[in-house]
């Protein structure tokens, strides 16, 4: 009205159209309007039954707790509106809002998680720093989004990433997030049936959260028909996503249906931040088959990709992820130089792990330990990087030397945590491997010649294809499991295992140092 704005805010039944309360306030001019906004939310919550003592505990003025920017605060929730569905069309947003209010901590958080979600966990850990360091000026509900994301992506100790959900869940218990999230934390400990829990629980409290969490957790507890349904239901009420597509395209690869896998990728193809994603996959799936000269091409557009939009760790963590595919291939040189490469582009947390099994695996035993040792010093209370990636490199590295033992007792520390989804277990990380430490320790048992307790540590790897899903090592343990019987003279059960793997490579490159190898073993037991 002229200068002045009149605000009024309204608490309506949905169900029955009736009018609940209503509020209303003055401000004499836009800068004054999140001040009055404040004030009519105070007394809305009053009118609607909340003590007045709580009301006074958790009454941080709007502009200290947020933002003073009217304009900052519009960018940011255009931000919110998207940035799990679409983190790259997020970014600017919250950019802009930083730009406009450099002191925004929301801002910063949420441009940080969008960040991890694209795979830039350096970039992303630097804004949620950021955010951090200005927590003493937003609310308490602010309070626990921050201060839980800092545990996970600056720390990256799970557990006390875990006790801080779980109090924010207890302080909020109508909050979906809190709930949401928790279940992506006991994927990444390996705890599926709790994770796919609490998606359900996260979707029961919010009906407007998205379903990404919980397709994901479905796919990784093997639920596929479930996972399906969940990513229906999210399509239908227009909450479609790239991270909804890649799902469907790995629960498609599970069943082996071609066309499914088209479609999505057609749905894909082109869409910001999510091509890179789609080429990984592609190569992950051409690899999977042994297509390795495929693969490779599939890989160098992710590569080029990523790097187009400016995302330089998601580009160098597709190139360490095509490298550890070669050496596990027995491509040992190109292993070497595609690890080189990774680390020339970043020393990111989850490429320099990628890096550091691949060198591992592929002979060059100091610059492995070198990685291995600073991952060590940087991350000492990471979860993952405790429990699982330097566990997975030592013994790795106790294998190049024969140590075989050496090598069993390194992963023992793993045994709590090798089933996880491994990496960014809250956001992104398309690249990131998992069933490694599982793998590494089927290898040392072949090496002691303890057939049957290599054909277990392998047949795990088989018996969670959603949390393995295209992954080299998911097409090898077949292999792994015929070299196991053969140690054990079981000559009927091992021609069966290596004729499954082969059937699997009856069209791969016929030059692959593994391949070659297998079919020379498999014309051995004959």
């Amino acid at each position: 009205i002229g200068t002045q704005y009149l605000l009024t805010l309204k608490a309506v039944n949905c169900a029955r159209g009736e009018s609940l309360a209503s509020t209303e306030a003055e401000a004499g001019d836009k800068n004054h309007v999140l001040d009055a906004l404040g004030k009519t939310a105070s007394e809305m919550r009053s009118k609607l039954g909340e003590s007045l003592s709580t009301v006074e505990k958790l009454d941080t003025p709007l502009e200290q707790a947020t933002t003073p920017s009217l304009e900052a605060l519009q960018a940011y929730s255009l931000g919110r509106r998207i940035f799990g569905a679409d983190p790259a069309a997020a970014v600017p947003l919250f950019e802009q809002a930083i730009r406009l209010d450099p002191k925004f901590g929301m801002a910063h958080l949420s441009l940080g998680i969008s960040q991890l979600n694209l795979g830039e966990t350096s970039l992303g850990v630097e804004s949620i720093q950021r955010a951090n360091s200005l927590s003493e000026r937003v609310s308490q509900w602010e309070k626990f989004a921050i201060e839980s994301r800092y545990y996970y992506a600056v720390g990256g100790d799970l557990n006390k990433t875990r006790q801080t959900y779980e109090l924010w869940a207890q302080a909020y218990p109508r909050d979906p997030i809190p709930v949401d999230v928790l279940g992506t934390i006991y994927a990444a400990l390996g705890q599926y049936d709790k994770a796919v829990a609490l998606g359900r629980d996260a979707h029961r409290i919010g009906s407007g959260i998205d379903n990404n969490n919980l397709v994901a957790c479905y796919l990784n507890a093997n639920r596929l028909d479930e996972a399906v349904a969940a990513a229906r239901e999210a399509q239908t009420r227009e909450h479609d996503s790239p991270l909804i597509r890649i799902n469907l395209y790995q629960v498609a690869f599970l069943r082996n249906d071609r066309s499914a896998m088209a479609q999505q990728a057609a749905w894909l193809a082109g869409k910001s931040g999510a091509e890179d994603v789609l080429l990984d996959l592609e190569a992950q799936t051409a690899a999977y088959a042994g297509q390795l000269e495929k693969a490779r091409e599939f890989s160098r557009r992710a590569v080029a990709s990523a790097a187009a939009a400016n995302e330089k760790e998601t580009a160098a963590g597709y190139e360490a992820e095509a490298a550890l595919r070669e050496a596990l291939f027995g491509n040992l040189v190109q292993a070497q130089k595609g690890a080189a490469a990774a680390l020339g582009r970043s020393t990111g947390r989850d490429v320099q792990y990628l890096a550091a099994l691949t060198l591992a695996l592929a002979g060059d035993a100091s610059r492995a330990q070198g990685l291995a040792v600073d991952l060590d010093k940087r991350f000492p209370e990471g979860t993952i990087v405790q429990f699982n990636y330097l566990p997975t490199v030592r013994a790795q590295l106790a294998l190049a030397r024969n140590d075989p033992t050496r090598s069993i007792e390194a992963l023992q520390a793993a045994s709590p945590y090798e089933l996880g989804t491994e990496g960014n277990a809250l956001l992104g990380g398309a690249y990131l491997p998992a069933l490694h430490p599982v793998y590494v320790r089927g290898m040392a048992y072949l090496v002691a010649h303890r057939g049957s307790e290599a054909a277990a540590e392998f047949q795990k790897v088989l018996d969670h294809p959603g949390v393995v899903v295209s992954q080299p090592i998911g097409a090898l343990a077949h292999l792994q499991i015929g070299r196991a019987y053969a140690t054990e003279g079981d000559t009927p059960r091992a021609k069966v295992e290596y004729q499954d793997f082969l059937t699997l490579w009856k069209d791969a490159d016929p030059d692959i140092p593994i391949l070659k190898a297998a079919k020379a073993e498999y014309a051995r037991l004959k």
